[in-house]
């Protein structure tokens, strides 16, 4: 139910190394990530390499895309990599977790991020913006902060 008391049913699709994409939904998919992501995006050639290593179309250890659906269009993308390491970094890397941003506060990122905890085999870190909204529903859903990131650009 969303905050004006709408019910509405989320269907969910995991893209992944054995079910990938077509070219014209993986396009929908960069395309998507892209313009709502906003201010915590990235260009689209680095949404699409973050998407072809999900996909092993690049050396890579893998991952999965999981998109959310309202009324047969995209509400909702999360992207996840593999690290291909586990115990002292966590396995897997939530890259990208964006709604459309017509649909947000229905709990679309809330049913997400659950699946993608679901979906994901070991532990999970993501990158978050100290001011980024979304931070409280990554803590709500169990994420801790446990490093200050530092990095050094070449």
């Amino acid at each position: 139910m969303d905050k004006k008391g709408k019910y509405f049913r989320i269907l969910t699709r995991v893209f992944n190394t054995t079910n990938k994409p077509n070219l014209k939904e993986k396009e929908s998919l960069i395309d998507f990530l892209f313009d709502n992501l906003q201010e915590y995006g990235d260009p689209k050639s680095d949404i699409e390499k973050c998407i072809d290593y999900a996909l092993k179309e690049t050396t890579s250890f893998g991952g999965f895309i999981l998109v959310s659906y309202l009324e047969n269009e995209i509400s909702g993308v999360v992207v996840v990599n593999q690290m291909g390491m586990k115990d002292y970094i966590p396995k897997n890397i939530l890259v990208y977790i964006t709604t459309h941003k017509d649909h947000r506060g229905k709990g679309i990122g809330k049913v997400l991020m659950k699946k993608t905890i679901n979906l994901s085999e070991g532990d999970i870190a993501l990158h978050v913006e100290p001011e980024n909204p979304a931070r409280f529903l990554y803590e709500k859903v169990g994420f801790s902060s446990k490093y200050i990131e530092m990095r050094l650009k070449k």
